[in-house]
């Protein structure tokens, strides 16, 4: 077999719980040692977009919220969900806008990701956005956001030190580092 075959073998599939977000199903499998099992699949009907906005200072935006799902307050680079059938650019531009004011004439992609692939088949894309113009904000109607600017460096501190914790920005923010110093 090589890396790329699929060793799992599906049996049955059960849609158990769907909204305009999500649709998790419930799998009867056999797994690649050849045993019957389980498989909870969570599907995203969004792809994560995330942006690093960086200004000529060298600075960044963080969104500050509270997440449901974690229980906690978290640190995060923008982001958002954005349609299978959208432009993944033209849904960062709308996000980094809605959530910091901020327009970009350039977005250039950083990287792209499976943000937990074990669960869920959601995948993320992270793009820097150079040359920003600041307007107004629009948060969602569901979001009470804090937004901080800060030197690149500081966020980069924040994702290392743990204070940043969401995988995206994690990754975002990693390879932006690496990048620095490659």
């Amino acid at each position: 077999m090589t890396d790329s075959q699929n060793p799992w073998q599906t049996l049955s599939s059960t849609e158990v719980y769907d909204n305009p977000w999500i649709r998790v199903e419930h799998r009867e499998v056999i797994t690649p040692t050849g045993n019957r099992g389980i498989y909870g699949l969570i599907h995203m009907k969004n792809r994560a977009v995330g942006i690093i906005p960086i200004d000529e200072q060298d600075h960044t935006w963080l969104v500050g919220q509270y997440r449901y799902a974690t229980q906690s307050y978290s640190w995060e680079i923008p982001m958002g969900g954005v349609p299978a059938d959208e432009w993944a650019q033209e849904g960062a531009r709308r996000e980094l806008r809605e959530e910091t004011g901020l327009i970009a004439d350039e977005l250039e992609e950083l990287l792209q990701a499976h943000t937990s692939n074990c669960v869920t088949d959601e995948q993320g894309i992270v793009y820097i956005a150079r040359k920003l113009t600041q307007v107004g904000w629009a948060p969602d109607n569901t979001e009470l956001l804090s937004i901080k600017r800060l030197p690149v460096a500081e966020a980069i501190r924040m994702a290392i030190s743990g204070e940043i914790t969401d995988a995206l920005s994690l990754a975002a923010l990693l390879k932006l580092a690496y990048l620095r110093i490659a």
